[in-house]
């Protein structure tokens, strides 16, 4: 990648992560990078294309912590909450940047972005879940099912806090609920703990 294009993607993750989607303009892109926007517009047609790429470069890091997370030693079930547990925390830790990933209001190719990494975290979810189910750890179930529902469910209850900009140590109570969530919803052992 040349230098003023991954200048152009750092710029814009910071902006992204301070001011969200609706603050990150091919002009305020330009003026953090220090270049002028038509430098911006020729590495990107538009705001929309920018913020795909930054989808793919973000995302794809978070579900690669999410696919380690999974990977880690530990029983099937340990190995599930690992995924919520990582899913959540890393999306706590950074609010404003997690809010612009998941819910805030973007334009169709962003959306559609999305809805590939909702597959993918979907998918190590349901590996799994899968896992669990064939441990007889969990009840049976559709693993993609389950987790298609896991996955929205924390989006769903992550939205609040990150929207309102909570700090992680403002969320110290939600991991216990989120985990307990997630137990109950796989009909697991310990689900009232």
């Amino acid at each position: 990648m040349d230098t003023q294009r991954a200048a152009i993607l750092d710029a814009a993750v910071d902006l992204l992560s301070e001011q969200g989607y609706a603050g990150c303009s091919m002009a305020a892109v330009a003026a953090r990078a220090g270049i002028a926007t038509g430098s911006v517009y020729r590495h990107f047609p538009g705001k929309a294309e920018l913020v795909v790429e930054l989808f793919r470069i973000v995302v794809g890091h978070e579900v690669e912590a999410v696919a380690r997370a999974a990977a880690e030693p530990g029983d099937v079930l340990q190995r599930v909450v690992a995924v919520v547990e990582t899913f959540s925390s890393r999306a706590l830790k950074s609010p404003r940047l997690a809010y612009a990933l998941l819910a805030e209001p973007v334009d169709l190719p962003v959306e559609a972005e999305r809805l590939v990494f909702r597959r993918a975290f979907r998918d190590i979810a349901a590996a799994q879940i899968a896992a669990a189910v064939a441990a007889g750890v969990i009840p049976p179930q559709n693993p993609e099912i389950t987790a298609a529902a896991l996955i929205g469910a924390l989006g769903e209850i992550l939205v609040g806090p990150l929207a309102d900009g909570a700090a992680s140590s403002d969320t110290v109570d939600l991991m216990p609920s989120i985990i307990a969530f997630t137990l109950r919803a796989l009909g697991g052992p310990n689900a009232d703990s």
